[in-house]
């Protein structure tokens, strides 16, 4: 006789011991007949004894463990649990950016709360959390439940994969659950004793893109695909034994080390090598035990409560500004994160509860990233908006708030990023900078490089962090020359975009288009030309061919000066702050600044031969570089991420300087 099948029949009866044969039958998945064979092997191993022989009709044998069956059970107890809570759960926007998707409530209950209650049902008390992305939101946790909690470095930039082999040492020794924070089962599927590794399965009507499970004849997964029709799929919690860990463990290692699969779920290393694994079986499971919600309106069609009051700051504030109830927000989904704040896009509902001017119509709403508070002045970026309207470049508004950052703004559909590979593009890109350069507009606010580099050095201080690069001292003095060369020159000021970032550029169908002003100031408009290198990582050579773009690109612009909004523009209410109203025509705001066929430099480049523009620029790329290294140090320190950017931010200063000591500059 097979352990499994000797192992699930002393767990059940030893959750159960007046389960009938037919419960049996239906545990081992085999007939009656069947069953009756192995209870009876189950007796002559000495691991059962019957209680009665009342055998007959309709009647059923009593039995209870023996001494010897209960040791069996006691080498196949649960002993451990893993959560896996460290994503950030992009299609459950807008609720994860205030909550992690595993803390969100079901019927006034949390997800992950309900599984961990359901562990302590069965008597596994020894849990971990696998935390990442508002990590802090985990702590109580401890205190109410005694878990533990562990962190995954990688949580922001690699998938699964990387969650397991962080979490090695939690499975190793150990009969241990493997769950998803974010999963609720209606019934507690638990139990105190498990009999083989296993992967949970719902059955998956029609068509599915899920991991579609083929199994031998004994319940082993023998294959997986994704997709399918009519399928068993991959659905839910895992078990692994300490066996099949002890295996598994070192090919999860050898993969997360392999060059290419930072993206991998640790399923697909599973997948990979099924038959070089001991088996694990399906573990399936009836029609509506396992949830796993994929998005809010999901969550909505399952727990009423979500469908006007999600609990979410943004949702509540999307519902004001528009006057409608959030069950009109639909549609939603995560757009690509920017490196300072959140977007998510969203629909307003064909419907006569909506205002007839938004029903139907599709926008986006930006919410603030951490720390931004102490990055961005958005009162600031108030006054701009309201300033950079006239010239009908932006997107167009529908609320800001200059108190908090929150923004709403017009969808453009099939609008998309410009591409700086393309010199076309590009060079349309440096027009709009060069339009925007001699506009004439004057803000009340400048984008210094030498105060904001001693701002970031300041908050840096504040959170306890250091400085990471060990040539820091030496050249920040460094950083001081070159702008004691870049004062010297006596540089004009003009408004300034900052954040020149080929994803800051959207081509409409209403034309090109600048967004995210947040940074914009007045400077020196050749700090637009440094950032736009810089952040596509150009050379210094594809930096002079930027410039003859810049140049040669067709200009409007004015030298009379555009004052700012004489109340500041950003202090009015923020229900004032929108794009209404109609842009001016170029002909009404704008002239060429010198020459009739509108290319030369503009201002940017007046009076400046080649050679010193390109210096110029190439100054202002290592400042920008130092720069945007310390606000990455300074997001670390917060808990943010960018990858191996801060090191080639980092890197631009110190070419840049090495640069300007060769040619004499400084």
């Amino acid at each position: 006789m097979l352990e499994r099948e000797t192992t699930i029949i002393l767990r059940t009866l030893y959750e159960r011991a007046e389960s009938t044969q037919r419960d049996l039958a239906g545990a081992l998945g085999v007939s009656l007949g069947k069953t009756n064979q192995l209870l009876q092997e189950t007796v002559n191993q000495g691991l059962l004894r019957k209680l009665s022989h009342d055998e007959g009709r309709g009647r059923n044998v009593l039995y209870e463990l023996t001494d010897a069956g209960q040791q069996h059970l006691e080498a196949h107890r649960v002993d451990a649990a893993l959560v896996l809570a460290s994503g950030f759960g992009s299609r459950f926007v807008p609720l994860t950016y205030e909550t992690p998707k595993g803390l969100l409530e079901v019927f006034g209950e949390r997800m992950i709360e309900r599984q961990i209650r359901q562990l302590h049902e069965v008597g596994i008390t020894d849990i971990t959390i696998m935390v990442g992305y508002l990590k802090e939101k985990f702590e109580y946790l401890i205190d109410k439940y005694q878990v533990k909690l562990i962190y995954n470095p990688e949580y922001a930039t690699k998938n699964t994969l990387a969650t397991m082999h962080h979490a090695a040492s939690v499975l190793r020794g150990h009969n241990c659950y493997i769950l998803s924070s974010d999963n609720w089962m209606r019934e507690n599927m638990y139990h105190r004793y498990e009999a083989d590794p296993w992967y949970a399965a719902s059955f998956m009507k029609g068509e599915t893109r899920e991991w579609a499970i083929e199994t031998a004849r004994n319940g082993a997964i023998r294959d997986v695909r994704v997709g399918g029709c009519d399928q068993w799929c991959m659905y839910g919690p895992v078990y692994f034994t300490k066996a099949f860990s002890e295996q598994f463990l070192p090919f999860i290692e050898s993969y997360y080390r392999m060059p290419g699969t930072e993206q991998f779920y640790w399923e697909d290393v599973l997948i990979r090598n099924l038959k070089l694994l001991p088996p694990i079986y399906i573990n399936k499971q009836p029609e509506g035990e396992i949830y796993e919600f994929e998005n809010l309106e999901e969550l909505r069609q399952f727990d009423e409560k979500y469908v006007n009051h999600s609990g979410s700051e943004a949702m509540q504030l999307v519902s004001r500004v528009f006057g409608i109830p959030e069950s009109c927000i639909v549609h939603i989904r995560c757009l690509k994160a920017g490196m300072t704040n959140k977007s998510w896009y969203f629909s307003v509902l064909d419907t006569p509860e909506a205002p007839a001017e938004y029903r139907g119509k599709d926008y986006i709403c930006r919410i603030p990233g951490p720390g931004t508070e102490k990055l961005i002045d958005r009162f600031h970026e108030g006054e701009v908006y309201q300033a950079v309207t006239q010239l009908g470049i932006t997107e167009e508004l529908v609320y800001f708030n200059p108190e908090n950052g929150y923004k709403i703004s017009r969808y453009y559909h099939g609008a998309r990023n410009a591409d700086y590979g393309n010199p076309v593009e590009l060079r349309q890109c440096m027009a709009l900078l060069k339009r925007l350069h001699n506009s004439g507009i004057v803000l009340k606010h400048d984008f210094d490089l030498h105060e904001e580099m001693l701002r970031y050095e300041t908050y840096i201080r504040e959170t306890g962090a250091v400085i990471p690069f060990e040539d820091y001292p030496e050249v920040r003095l460094h950083a001081e020359e070159v702008f004691r060369f870049v004062a010297a020159q006596q540089r004009p000021k003009t408004i300034a975009h900052i954040d020149s970032v080929k994803d800051n550029f959207i081509f409409t169908d209403e034309g090109l288009k600048m967004i995210d002003w947040e940074y914009c100031g007045m400077a020196d408009p050749l700090t637009d030309l440094a950032m736009a290198a810089i952040y596509s990582y150009m050379s210094f050579e594809e930096t002079k061919q930027l410039i003859e773009l810049y140049r040669t690109a067709p200009m409007g612009g004015t030298d009379r000066p555009v004052a700012a909004p004489e109340d500041g523009g950003s202090r009015k209410p923020a229900h004032e702050l929108t794009a209404t109203g109609e842009a001016p025509s170029l002909s009404e705001t704008t002239t060429a600044a010198s020459g009739d066929d509108g290319t030369d430099g503009g201002i940017a480049l007046r009076g400046l031969d080649a050679e010193e523009a390109y210096a110029l620029v190439v100054a202002y790329m290592g400042l920008g570089g130092l720069l945007w290294a310390l606000w990455c140090v300074y997001k670390m320190a917060l808990g943010e991420s960018f990858g191996d950017y801060t090191l080639r931010m980092y890197r631009y200063f110190k070419d840049s300087y090495k640069f300007l000591r060769n040619s004499g500059k400084i």
